[in-house]
């Protein structure tokens, strides 16, 4: 598969037929897999670069970071009505070491989490789209984060050269 621009992130669809892909050029694309080069939707409305895609548990759902300091929850249901962009999150900040943060969603689809330029792990209702947590500790850009799949747990990665393990309240 090939784009026009540098891609910065990707995942797989739930069935493993499309790919999903976000790059320089502030697009998500959706690719089949089965009809090679084929783009089969592009999802507009980042301003930036894409730093981060990640599949919602029941695979309806796509979130995205970028450095227009937005993410985005996209409905990538074959047959979404409209406009695929259902919400979008901010507080989060990316800077001018322009890192590919990187997004998560909580095993039940309730809560997403992304890193930040600031030094904090966020993490937000998806319903009411508040922040829950904003969560200190590291000295350095938080590039990664992950929610463990069974316990309140959350998993960060940072410029600092560290990992962070934080409990959170379920």
């Amino acid at each position: 598969l090939e784009s026009p621009y540098q891609v910065t992130t990707v995942c797989f669809n739930d069935t493993g037929e499309q790919v999903i892909s976000g790059g320089i050029d502030n697009e998500i694309k959706i690719w089949d897999v089965r009809k090679q080069q084929q783009v089969m939707h592009r999802l507009r409305g980042h301003t930036d670069t894409i730093t981060g895609v990640s599949l919602s548990p029941d695979g309806s759902y796509l979130l995205s970071n970028s450095v227009d300091n937005t993410l985005r929850i996209w409905d990538i249901r074959p047959y979404a009505p409209g406009e695929r962009c259902v919400k979008i999150f901010q507080g989060h900040q990316h800077n001018f070491e322009k890192n590919l943060l990187r997004c998560s969603w909580s095993p039940d689809g309730s809560k997403i989490s992304a890193g930040s330029a600031d030094r904090h792990v966020y993490i937000w209702d998806t319903t009411s789209r508040r922040i829950l947590y904003k969560l200190p500790g590291h000295n350095g850009s938080v590039n990664d984060v992950d929610f463990h799949p069974k316990e309140p747990v959350m998993l960060s990665a940072s410029s600092d050269k560290t990992l962070y393990l934080g409990e959170i309240e379920d």
